[in-house]
């Protein structure tokens, strides 16, 4: 082989050595990730009155914590009237059985709520906002395919005669008692904090 023919070979191989070694690697950051877009099922109006559903609700609990029945009265009922107001015919495009779900949820939330408006005595209040939480959880989140802020289910094992377990919805995983409250009878305010976060709440 002639000298110059063994030269070209070896400059070619050196250049490929280059392009594909140093040049295509670390010179300089490299671009960031794309991040995927999650997209979402529904519309920012259907999402707002979910969450308006559930804001009233947080509402509701907190005044449990108190306990103050007039301001459970209030936000009760404007958790009634912002119940109304979901647009449940988005469901329309899916099965006749996912829309009678949807339907069914909704109404079961109502019956509570409205069978606690008619309650006078707080623990009997208290029982029809366990029966109202139930339905919420797991039903109603999974029924409208859930889309907002992370939220948690915690409970109380002794929300009722010292044995009967109740759960709530939160916001927070700070455990702030709505069944025990600050002015419990027996316990005052001794077991505000008694719970236990079981479960979170995410977005479908």
């Amino acid at each position: 082989m002639k000298k110059s023919t063994l030269f070209l070979l070896i400059a070619a191989s050196v250049f490929a050595l280059y392009w594909f070694g140093f040049r295509k690697t670390n010179h300089g950051p490299k671009p960031p990730k794309m991040a995927p877009i999650k997209l979402s099922r529904h519309t920012a109006a259907f999402n707002q009155s979910v969450n308006n559903v559930v804001n009233n609700y947080l509402k509701v609990k907190d005044a449990f914590v108190q306990p103050d029945t007039v301001a459970i009265r209030i936000h009760t009922n404007s958790l009634l009237l912002s119940l109304a107001a979901i647009d449940s015919t988005v469901f329309n495009k899916d099965t006749t059985l996912v829309f009678a779900t949807v339907m069914q949820t909704i109404a079961d939330i109502r019956m509570n709520a409205i069978s606690l408006l008619n309650q006078t005595d707080i623990t009997e209040m208290r029982r029809d906002f366990s029966s109202l939480s139930s339905v919420m959880y797991p039903g109603f989140f999974k029924a409208i395919l859930y889309e907002g802020p992370t939220l948690y289910l915690i409970n109380c094992p002794m929300a009722f005669n010292e044995n009967e377990p109740a759960n709530w919805i939160s916001n927070s995983r700070e455990i702030i008692n709505p069944y025990l409250g600050k002015n419990h009878p027996k316990y005052h305010g001794g077991m505000l904090h008694c719970g236990e976060v079981k479960d979170s709440i995410i977005a479908q």
